[in-house]
């Protein structure tokens, strides 16, 4: 009789038990990159959105700095004393913004600069009108190129969206620049009067430059902030800019009627001079709402990507739990067959430890008892009784 070998268990090999453990740190791998990327793009954004706030803070201390020496050169040309009190009340909350954020927007130096001009310029107006303008427009180009530098500094001029970029445009370049043009035209037309006939051509070509300097960046503002509210998502933006965006405008074409030429006589300066105040009293109030609307659309840029940076890292954590869960769960399952083979390891040993004639015999059960009932002897002789010793 041929007796069948005993089953020898598998082992599973070590690259086998391996192998599922080792996929599941490579998916830490891609998983972590992806998050490092993600969150190194979110943290620029934010940092990005954050500085450009300060390029608004610092923006809205220049705007009373520049209606107050746009006001004083105006009475300086006209030969009037100038009341330094508001411009002195500016420069000391300009430079207080200054020195708070001066250093993260590299904007001391420059700002020292205006300042030191600012004061340097004379109480009283100069007995030479000619004299006054040069000096005013000499700190008014300053103030300009300061407008500039933040707006560089803080990143305003790289901003990714399309509404607060032409927002940060409107209120950084353009309106700066027409509130200065359209000062200086109207003190161009204050002078006319009084220059020598020989200067004639010279004034009609100037003030004729200088109103479309004035009238530019004024038509550019009124076309950056109608783009902003058509490509921007918010629902404040239009309707809040728009009422006080039509009454500049309003003030901006009777500024243009009124600074029309008119023959060799040129404008009327009190004409002009009044249209010159309703348009700064105009971006006065227009700028307050832009600065405004500017920093709420950033501050809600900030809020996203908090919220998109908070979000990666939930999800980040929870598919660090269930790698650490599944991790756990192979673990565990190669400790079971460890086990498992080392008790597969023991049972031949215990097979060659007791032969089989030494073997105590097996229970008997049920099946053994019949037989034992019906052969009449022990249930080892009804073992050793085989069908082929009939035919011995």
């Amino acid at each position: 009789m041929t007796v069948p070998a005993p089953r020898v268990r598998r082992r599973p090999s070590v690259p086998g038990r391996t192998l599922p453990l080792l996929l599941v740190l490579a998916l830490l791998a891609p998983l972590g990159l992806l998050f490092a990327q993600t969150d190194g793009h979110t943290g620029d954004d934010r940092d990005l959105a954050a500085r450009e706030r300060l390029g608004v803070r610092y923006l809205r201390a220049l705007g009373p700095v520049t209606d107050a020496l746009t006001d004083a050169q105006t009475t300086a040309v006209a030969g009037r004393p100038v009341t330094r009190a508001a411009l002195t009340a500016a420069v000391e909350q300009a430079a207080q913004v200054d020195g708070a954020i001066g250093d993260q927007l590299r904007t001391r130096e420059r700002w020292a600069g205006v300042r030191a001009k600012l004061e340097a310029l004379p109480e009283r107006g100069l007995a030479d009108p000619e004299a006054a303008f040069q000096a005013y427009g000499e700190v008014t180009d300053l103030l300009l190129a300061l407008h500039r530098k933040v707006r560089e500094a803080s990143g305003l001029v790289r901003d990714p969206r399309s509404d607060s970029f032409f927002v940060q445009d409107a209120i950084g370049a353009d309106l700066p620049a027409a509130m200065v043009a359209a000062g200086r035209l109207a003190d161009v037309a204050t002078l006319a009067p009084n220059r020598p006939a020989a200067d004639r051509p010279r004034t009609i070509a100037e003030l004729a430059e200088l109103r479309v300097a004035a009238l530019g960046p004024a038509t550019d503002l009124v076309d950056d902030l109608r783009a902003a509210v058509d490509s921007s998502e918010s629902t404040d933006l239009g309707p809040t800019v728009l009422t006080p965006l039509d009454t500049y405008q309003r003030a901006v074409e009777a500024l243009a009627a009124f600074s029309a030429p008119a023959g060799a006589a040129g404008p009327d300066p009190v004409q002009l001079g009044a249209a010159r105040r309703g348009a700064q009293s105009a971006a006065t109030q227009l700028r307050q709402v832009i600065l405004d609307q500017l920093d709420a659309l950033l501050a809600d840029r900030l809020d996203r990507l908090d919220r998109d940076r908070w979000l990666a890292r939930g999800a980040v954590a929870a598919a660090g739990v269930l790698l650490a869960v599944l991790a756990g769960v192979l673990l565990s399952t190669l400790r079971r067959a460890r086990r498992r083979a080392a008790e597969a390891d023991r049972e031949p040993a215990d097979a060659a430890a007791y032969p089989a004639a030494t073997r105590p015999d097996p229970p008997m059960s049920p099946g053994n008892g019949e037989l034992l009932a019906v052969g009449g002897g022990r249930a080892g002789e009804s073992e050793r009784w085989r069908p082929f010793d009939a035919a011995r």
